[in-house]
């Protein structure tokens, strides 16, 4: 089993959306390095679902990644906000997964926390310019996190 960041901002699809849904498809993501990270994602694999572009930013819950990579035909939709118009049904070049709700946290894990947290100096999203919507973390991270979450 693999771990993941994904980010939403919560206004768009949070993780009450997802809740609410139980599973709904993550696509609309259109950066080719955020794209192979999901290609990598299998069935099973779990991620912390962070919640952006909002104040606080922060890591909301915890969600299951239940399908393999396919390809995001929002992308041929120009009624989409995801829609690329570079995309074709020859060339399709990007990528969704569908995911499941697996809990909310009693609390945002909020960024300014996450700075706080020791072992976490290699945390992808800490790193000065990282802007990725998707990444992997470790095991180790995992840990951190999910234990300073549910704290």
């Amino acid at each position: 089993m693999a771990y993941w960041l994904m980010k939403s901002e919560p206004d768009a699809f949070s993780i009450d959306d997802l809740s609410a849904a139980d599973q709904a498809p993550w696509d609309g993501v259109r950066n080719y390095q955020a794209r192979n990270f999901m290609r990598e994602m299998r069935p099973g694999d779990h991620f912390l679902f962070y919640h952006s572009s909002c104040q606080p930013p922060g890591i909301a819950g915890i969600g299951e990644i239940i399908s393999a990579p396919y390809p995001d035909c929002a992308a041929l939709d120009p009624q989409n906000p995801y829609h690329d118009p570079k995309a074709s049904t020859e060339r399709l070049p990007w990528v969704a997964v569908d995911v499941s709700f697996e809990r909310k946290f009693p609390a945002l894990l909020a960024l300014a926390e996450i700075r706080q947290l020791a072992g976490l100096e290699e945390l992808a999203l800490l790193q000065k310019g990282n802007r990725l919507s998707v990444m992997p973390i470790t095991a180790k991270q995992w840990a951190i996190l999910t234990a300073a979450a549910q704290a």
